[in-house]
This record gives structure tokens, sequence and C-alpha cells, in this order.
């Protein structure tokens, strides 16, 4: 995160998956004081803070290889929660096998389907077998426990370490961009005071029933000189015609021009829901132009 840290030294930090998770690598960086707490799913990561059982959650929302990581958009708006920071996470794949196994050796490859996905070319000049695993750090585990030199996984490092596997091939990423952008969610918000650097602001709204609701409702970010970088859709309840929109906005719901942007947007919406104001990471400036 950029600028200062939304949690005290002893905050407990929780995160979908098994210890050597790449959330479990993203807190380490993001929150390097805290203490990180595994939950099986992201419904549990998100509960223990919104339970009082943990003070901050931090949830993968997109890669820049795979796209949106497709639970987390449903989770975001019913949490209770607020986003008070945001963190990239560089993913590096390491292919994992059991002590003394060989590249050789390896016929089926496990681990979480966006891992998968994002080593494509390797899982195919090797001619391997997937296998669909709940969790990247999960399929090390598993690995390991088996003990069978014709598995491996594709995990973290931190994985390697914690379970005891050899790393066959390190940064098998199909491509080097690949980065995760996580968000951190507290029980309260923890929006910076306008003009105190760059802020990203998230909310959710719904668009009227009207003609060219979303295109006006939209017009004001584009005639007050807001930049939105992220703009969702999802259906709400299973219905094809009551749908949600995310959307991230560069700047402060007390700057002028996005105060105004705001107001208009109300006009063609029916709701409009604030998820948090908060700094923008420092990686956003190294961004590659569109």
């Amino acid at each position: 995160m950029s600028r200062s840290s939304p949690a005290p030294h002893t905050a407990l930090v929780t995160f979908q998956g098994e210890p050597g998770a790449y959330a479990n690598l993203a807190a380490g960086e993001a929150l390097p004081h805290a203490i990180t707490v595994p939950r099986p799913t992201f419904e549990d990561a998100i509960a223990a803070v919104r339970d009082g059982e943990a003070d901050l959650a931090i949830i993968p929302v997109e890669n820049s290889l795979h796209g949106r990581i497709a639970d987390i958009h449903h989770l975001l708006p019913e949490a209770g929660l607020y986003i008070v920071g945001e963190h990239f996470h560089r993913v590096r794949h390491q292919l994992l096998g059991i002590k003394g196994a060989a590249l050789a050796d390896i016929t089926t490859v496990l681990s979480q389907a966006p891992a998968l996905g994002q080593c494509r070319r390797l899982i195919r000049d090797l001619g391997l077998t997937t296998r669909n695993w709940y969790d990247t750090a999960g399929a090390a585990r598993h690995v390991a426990k088996e003990s069978d030199p014709s598995l491996a996984a594709i995990a973290s490092s931190l994985a390697a370490e914690l379970y005891g596997l050899d790393i066959l091939k390190p940064d098998i990423e199909d491509e080097a961009h690949n980065m995760t952008r996580f968000l951190i969610m507290a029980r309260e918000p923890a929006h910076p005071p306008a003009g105190s650097g760059e802020v990203i602001t998230s909310f959710v709204f719904r668009v009227r029933n009207v003609p060219a609701a979303l295109y006006k409702a939209l017009g004001g970010f584009a005639t007050n000189g807001v930049n939105m970088t992220r703009l969702e859709s999802y259906q709400l309840g299973g219905s094809f015609n009551a749908t949600q929109f995310y959307a991230d906005i560069e700047g402060h719901p007390e700057d002028r021009n996005v105060r105004l942007a705001l107001e208009e947007l109300q006009f063609f919406t029916s709701t409009v829901t604030v998820l948090g104001v908060y700094p923008a990471h420092g990686f956003r400036t190294q961004m590659p132009a569109a």
C-alpha cells in the first residue's frame, strides 16, 4: 500500500487459502507487521472481519492475465465492510514437486484455476494433465502429502518452503506482467482527507429502468474529467433484468469534479453505495498507457 498502513502492528489480517497462498504473500507485503490468518473461503475471510474475529481482510479482485476474480464482486456490496487500501502483488508461479523429483517425472499438475490458466504455455509444452484445486497452497500441501514424484503443484516459493517441496522450474507464468490487485477491507471506513494525495473511490450502483440510463449515468464522469479505471457489471438474484455495477474512479468525493459527477450519477440510478475511499497504490504510476 502507498503512504501509511491502515493496520496497527498487532492487527489480524484474514486471507482466503492456506499458508503460502499468494494472498498470504500480498498481506506480508502490504501489512508487514500484521498477523496473517488463513480462512477456507472468501466468505469466511470477510465474515471474520465483520464478526470481529479479525481486523482486516485482504481479498483479490482482479488479475492482469486472468481478469476479475469472479466471486468477489458479488461479495463486496453485501460484505458490510469498507475498502481501506489496495495492493498490487507481482505473481511468480513455481512448479513444485516432492524432494528428489525430476521435471521428466511430472505427468499431472494441480493448482487453482487462475494459476493453471496463467501457465498454459509450460503445461502445454510438458504435456501435463491438469487438476483444478481449491487453492494454490493447498495444492502444494497435497503434493507433499501424496509424496508422488509424478505430481506437481503450481504455487508460490513460500508454499515450497512451508511444505518442503523442490522448485522444479521457477517463474513459469506466461507473462512477466502477471499482477493481482488486492483490496484491504475493514469494519469501518478510513477515508484519507481530500488533498492528501492520489486516492481511489470505489462504489456500486444500479441504474434506473429508463432508456440509455447507463450512458447518462456515466456521462457526468466524462464531462467533469473524472477517470474511471474500472467498471464491472453483474446480475442480481439470478435475474437478467437486475444489473448492478461496480466502479473505481480516480479522485476524492470531496474534489469538486468528483462531487459533481457523483451528483449527476444520482439522477439516473436507484442506489449508489460508496465502498471505500483509499490511497492509490504506487504501482498505478508504473502502469503502461493503454
